[in-house]
């Protein structure tokens, strides 16, 4: 193995973590220090105003294989993940969350596996410490739905945290779209996985930064992404619509016939104009939800933008950079 470049890649976005720094490290250290291969740590600072970047500055400076990348505004947690991912050299990355809810304890179990020939391994959660039962409820949902509506199987309660091969890592790289959802592409470029299971632990410290609005529209960008059927559906309900509106019509010329043409009420003809006019609306909000992100696409901007990387043996930042060769996974 090249000694100039990592075994190892941690990839973590912060969000104002100040409070989950230095225990983070710590307990990250100590677990990869015992696998006795060289790794890194990447953080990408996603904007925080708390504190967190002076915090990572001087764990860099304490310790050189932590890399910092300060992007120049908060892009959202993917596009942090994205930046993490497109600078890291290592072997096996390892994306991983800030809040301590994902044990760093679990690394040596997913480098086993990789070392078996796995290029994904999967942290599945078996349980969720921490979190509400409504919050579980709709998570567990989630993936059920969206595993309905969509060809890729993305797996069941996994989060970001799980283990990636630098042959899939390249692959994902490759993958150009602007409007990310990160646990899809992970599935969908396939390769061989396994999974290993853990008990999910509550956050060390601070909030999470995803509020009701923000899950309802990370699950909206997960089932756009990667699904037509949104489409499809409002086109079927259209023919349904359609049709109930024809066997109407016909009774009522049946009715004519029957029994004459009696005037009808106007509670009735509200009732259908209102109707009708929701379905179209519905329709119309769904394509707009495809169209809106056509024209995200379209216009190629950058998925972010890093203000400064601190990083004495790397070169200015760029939005897109190119990636580095690394030697295969070592033997066990």
């Amino acid at each position: 193995m090249n000694a100039r470049l990592p075994v190892i890649s941690m990839v973590i976005p912060f969000y104002n973590e100040a409070g989950n720094v230095d225990v983070l490290y710590r307990r990250l250290a100590t677990v990869l220090d015992a696998t006795h291969c060289a790794w890194e740590i990447v953080c990408v600072n996603d904007g925080s105003g708390d504190g967190t970047l002076e915090k990572l500055l001087a764990l860099r400076h304490r310790d050189p294989r932590v890399r910092v990348l300060d992007l120049s505004r908060n892009f959202g947690k993917e596009a942090a993940l994205t930046a993490g991912l497109d600078h890291a050299r290592g072997s096996a990355v390892i994306p991983f969350d800030a809040d301590l809810q994902d044990p760093p304890e679990l690394i040596p179990e997913l480098l086993a596996k990789w070392r078996e020939g796995a290029d994904i391994v999967n942290a599945v959660r078996s349980s969720r410490a921490g979190e509400s039962w409504l919050k579980r409820a709709t998570a567990h949902g989630f993936y059920r739905v969206i595993n309905r509506l969509t060809p890729v199987d993305i797996p069941a309660d996994t989060g970001d945290f799980r283990l990636i091969s630098r042959p899939a890592l390249e692959a994902i790289r490759r993958l150009p779209e602007r409007r990310r959802f990160m646990k899809g592409i992970f599935a969908w470029v396939g390769f061989r996985t396994a999974e290993v299971y853990y008990q999910r632990e509550p956050r060390h410290a601070g909030k999470s930064k995803f509020n009701w609005w923000r899950l309802w529209n990370f699950a909206l960008e997960g089932i756009t992404s990667f699904s037509q059927v949104p489409l499809q559906m409002a086109s079927w309900l259209g023919l349904l619509v359609s049709l109930l509106s024809l066997l109407y019509a016909v009774s009522l010329v049946v009715a004519t016939l029957l029994y004459g043409n009696p005037v009808k009420g106007y509670p009735s003809m509200m009732a259908a104009i209102l109707f009708l006019g929701g379905v179209q609306l519905m329709a119309l909000g769904v394509i707009g939800e495809y169209v809106g992100r056509i024209y995200e696409e379209s216009k190629h901007r950058p998925i972010y933008i890093i203000r400064e990387l601190d990083d004495p043996g790397a070169g200015a930042g760029a939005a897109l950079p190119t990636g580095s060769e690394t030697d295969a996974p070592p033997s066990g």
